[in-house]
């Protein structure tokens, strides 16, 4: 039993406990949990300095000892009823505080790993093709993005501009995306670094939890340069995550295994447990649910993405933030993309309002959630990542770029 009360169907109860960083008017920012519709100062209740640092990452690297310890007090500072004024006196309602980016990202990586939007992908791009490419159901694909332009939900989402393919053999033209897209992915965030090659049985010693991430895409920008080594531009000028990072403890009511591999990976790519993820993501655009993207389907489960990301030698540090790849199911509504969902814009998308879409205008808001299984039985959520689109800015031209024509 618990002196605290809370709906059944919070999402944030006792089972869930995800971490943030919060700041309330005239005071820092520092390490909060959430707790229904209130956010618990870690600072004030623990009375650790780990938690006074402004971001996850301090805490995070003291490893799954330390953090199966806080977990364990905070229940049962939640559910005791001597810590009850103590809890109470460091709680503060949501709408009285500021949320933060939750982590110091100290790299970025985005894998591919939905062999459903890889084939949507494959057929939207190469019709006629073998959707995949040989290597797909060999390795984890992936690709290291920007670490310095992740930022927290809500911040607004500049249209990018950049070089794009000229109609039929001209020069390419410069100018702002008219292709702009998101990907509703999950994020995976390191807390324990390593200076060796994680096996796939070793994820849970390292991965301290999972947010929700929105990959934004150019996907004209993209087109016309990710031939031959891949994304650049299009996807490097945001990335946002939720700001809320569920423990990986929380998650044990949604492991599931992973859909059937054939053929059978390579030894250090083998299942050790079932580290999918029955996560369930919802896309609204403009306040409308376009998709609901099941992320259990996923064929590379972030296990093995990170048991890939560093078997070459690659280092662990902590406040790595790695995704998932867009996250799309075998049915229409299921799609994780506009890229998808209007079939390379020739299928627009119908809003409640009676407007369409193909890709992002200016002024559109995007909002990712998810909810999962939880230890009781109900549901957990993650927050949300949101952003609107603004125009692109002002202070990027042809003349001081090096672009070589006008859009």
């Amino acid at each position: 039993m618990t002196w605290l009360d809370l709906p059944p169907d919070t999402g944030f109860g006792l089972d869930n406990l995800p971490y943030g960083i919060f700041s309330t008017p005239g005071t820092s920012a520092r390490t909060g949990v959430r707790v229904g519709d209130a956010v618990l100062d870690l600072t004030g209740i623990s009375g650790d300095d780990v938690h006074a640092t402004g971001t996850l990452n301090a805490f995070m690297a003291r490893g799954p000892g330390a953090w199966a310890e806080l977990r364990a007090d905070l229940i049962r500072w939640l559910t005791e009823d001597a810590h009850r004024g103590t809890v109470e006196r460091h709680l503060h309602r949501l709408d009285d505080v500021s949320l933060h980016l939750p982590i110091e990202v100290a790299d970025y990586v985005d894998f591919y790993s939905s062999e459903q939007h890889a084939e949507n992908v494959g057929r939207i791009f190469r019709p006629g093709s073998d959707p995949l490419p040989p290597n797909w159901k060999h390795l984890p694909i992936g690709y290291h993005g920007r670490a310095g332009t992740v930022a927290v939900s809500g911040t607004p989402v500049h249209r990018p501009q950049g070089q794009r393919k000229g109609p039929d053999d001209a020069a390419p033209v410069f100018g702002p995306s008219t292709r702009l897209d998101i990907e509703a992915e999950l994020g995976f965030v390191v807390g324990a670094p390593s200076a060796r090659p994680v096996p796939v049985g070793a994820f849970a010693e390292h991965v301290f939890g999972v947010c929700l991430l929105n990959d934004w895409s150019a996907r004209d920008l993209q087109a016309w340069e990710y031939v031959p080594l891949g994304p650049f531009l299009g996807k490097s000028f945001l990335t946002s995550i939720s700001p809320w990072v569920v423990p990986l403890a929380a998650l044990e009511a949604a492991r599931v295994s992973p859909p059937p591999r054939d053929p059978r990976p390579l030894p250090y790519l083998s299942d050790d447990g079932p580290w999918g993820l029955d996560i369930t993501l919802d896309v609204r655009l403009n306040g409308q649910t376009v998709s609901r993207p099941p992320a259990a389907g996923l064929y590379w489960t972030a296990a093995q993405q990170l048991a890939h990301l560093t078997v070459n030698g690659a280092t662990l540090r902590t406040g790595d933030l790695y995704g998932s790849g867009t996250v799309s199911g075998s049915e229409p509504d299921q799609r994780g993309s506009l890229l998808e969902l209007s079939w390379g814009g020739t299928e627009p998308l119908r809003l409640a309002d009676g407007s369409t879409r193909t890709f992002l205008e200016d002024g559109d808001e995007a909002t990712i959630t998810a909810t999962a299984p939880g230890a009781d039985g109900g549901r957990i959520c993650f927050g949300e990542v949101t952003g609107t689109v603004l125009a692109a800015r002002q202070d990027v031209s042809p003349s001081r770029g090096s672009g070589p024509g006008r859009s």
